[in-house]
């Protein structure tokens, strides 16, 4: 699929929600349009400001305009400058940062109220903490007795596709893509005549969640909406994981199909939600998911 078959996937499903679609040029311009570069040290500056992001750490460059330009097209650490053998100051202070935000985003629980905010059942896996979330990753895959029981009296049986949603790693994933990502992938998903289930929240899931949760429901697609590992100075990307007919005993990872980097900086959620649309039509179609699906 290439940029323009995206675009126009976009238009029709907003357009169907009585939305416009963004520009092409709106799309990744959050975290790679810089302000104007500083040069100067100061420990007042806020070191997740857009000031901060922008900074050019090399004294007396010879080519200040090059620098500006490089620092200005990227969002990794470069152009940050040397005192001696070790990293400047500011430099390292922004590192130690976004390693601070990083950690609190995957420690972070999701609010209770968030999921009621959204109309979301919620139910959890075997897990009861964060803590033992990250240290049982096995307990994650699968759900709590109560869960699967939530499942069967309140969700639609046998839908085309299932939408789950799930904290993962990452807490601010989920709360910051979901308004933009979730209403234009269900309106999608009815658009194209699926038979839709009923979307929920799992708090403390796993991927391999999703074999467990499509077995209970009779889901021919599952569409798990999953909070990523966070990286420095990126806690909001968002990954999908869709499977054709998932089985707890014979689905293995190559039978997933993967999109990531789902957030303003990356893949912006819009887009990202015409193109699940568009996996999931082609996944029925074939009957199949991962690698077993033919480009």
């Amino acid at each position: 699929m290439d940029q323009k078959q995206i675009e126009e996937i976009v238009r029709s499903v907003m357009a169907s929600m009585g939305q416009t679609a963004p520009a092409p040029s709106e799309a990744k311009c959050t975290t790679t349009t810089c302000a104007a570069p500083v040069t100067s040290e100061s420990c007042a500056l806020d070191l997740g400001s857009a000031e901060a992001k922008a900074w050019i750490g090399v004294e007396n460059p010879h080519r200040a305009d090059v620098l500006t330009e490089l620092r200005r097209s990227t969002v990794a650490r470069v152009c940050t400058g040397r005192a001696g053998p070790r990293p400047r100051t500011q430099a390292l202070l922004r590192f130690l940062a976004d390693h601070s935000r990083s950690k609190d985003t995957v420690l972070k629980e999701v609010p209770e109220e968030w999921g009621k905010a959204q109309g979301l059942l919620e139910v959890r896996s075997e897990i009861s903490d964060k803590n033992l979330y990250l240290t049982r990753p096995d307990m994650g895959r699968r759900l709590c007795a109560e869960a699967v029981e939530a499942l069967k009296a309140q969700c639609v049986a046998n839908p085309d596709v299932q939408v789950v949603i799930s904290d993962g790693l990452s807490t601010d994933a989920i709360t910051v893509n979901y308004e933009e990502i979730l209403p234009p992938l269900m309106a999608g998903l009815k658009q194209a005549g699926l038979k839709v289930g009923t979307p929920f929240f799992v708090r403390y899931g796993r991927v391999k969640i999703e074999d467990q949760i499509g077995e209970i429901l009779g889901a021919k697609v599952v569409i798990l909406l999953v909070g990523e590992r966070p990286g420095l100075g990126q806690s909001e990307s968002l990954s999908c994981y869709a499977v054709y007919s998932p089985r707890m005993a014979t689905t293995v990872e190559a039978d997933r199909t993967c999109i990531s980097n789902i957030h303003q900086g990356g893949t912006p959620p819009v887009e990202a939600a015409a193109v699940i649309v568009d996996l999931a039509k082609r996944m029925l179609e074939q009957k199949a998911s991962g690698i077993n699906m033919t480009r």
